[in-house]
């Protein structure tokens, strides 16, 4: 079953960080990853920097084979880049477990990515490949296997807590005995034992809230 993510890394682990780092008020899109034979070219929108001052700083860059400007709309540019293969360690990764980049943008300090992946064999994939790239990045919510509409209301599961209560579930944690362990429920949902221990008080928490607010008479 596929699984989505969203993640966040510091600006400065992935490469068009630099541009960040030389322009922090300018807004970046990642539109496309395309993994060649002998490089990686991204397609990427810029917004508040002049066209030609980001070529220039991009061209600055030894890794950056060539950059060409497609087009532009309302003061949007979208750029292709032609990249090396050593250029990132986390393209690589995001390439080698077949991830789907469905949003990517970053600001001055952060890059926000939401992957899709296969099945969770292939984020745990991901995970495994970033760890051994030092790549640090936050798991900021799982989604299983859609992202959701709409909020959630106060009172009402969060993606997460729904996600790791399903998963409990057809696992078997609450047989007796247990077929699974909370360490391993962490793993399968890519979060540490701590929050993963902390979600489930809460999940459950409000499942019984729910449970009990509807009485009967």
């Amino acid at each position: 079953m596929a699984v989505i993510t969203d993640i966040e890394i510091p600006a400065d682990e992935f490469a068009l960080g630099k541009l960040l780092e030389q322009y922090p008020d300018i807004d970046i899109e990642l539109v496309r990853v395309i993994p060649l034979r002998d490089g990686i070219m991204p397609l990427f929108w810029v917004e508040g920097a002049d066209p030609d001052e980001i070529e220039a700083t991009i061209r600055g860059d030894p890794l950056a084979e060539e950059i060409e400007l497609l087009t532009e709309a309302d003061g949007r540019y979208l750029f292709e880049i032609r990249w090396a293969t050593e250029v990132d360690a986390l393209i690589k990764p995001m390439i080698e477990s077949r991830a789907e980049v469905l949003i990517a943008e970053g600001s001055a300090n952060r890059w926000s990515f939401r992957l899709q992946f296969a099945n969770r064999s292939m984020l745990a994939d991901f995970r495994q490949r970033c760890q051994d790239n030092d790549i640090q990045f936050s798991l900021e919510a799982l989604y299983n296997p859609t992202v959701p509409d709409e909020p959630v209301e106060e009172g009402d599961l969060s993606s997460q807590q729904y996600d790791l209560l399903a998963t409990a579930h057809q696992n078997g944690y609450w047989h007796v005995p247990r077929d699974i362990e909370l360490g391993e429920l962490a793993d399968l949902i890519g979060v540490s034992s701590n929050a993963a221990s902390q979600r489930m008080r809460r999940g459950l928490d409000t499942v019984v809230g729910q449970a009990v607010a509807r009485k009967p008479d």
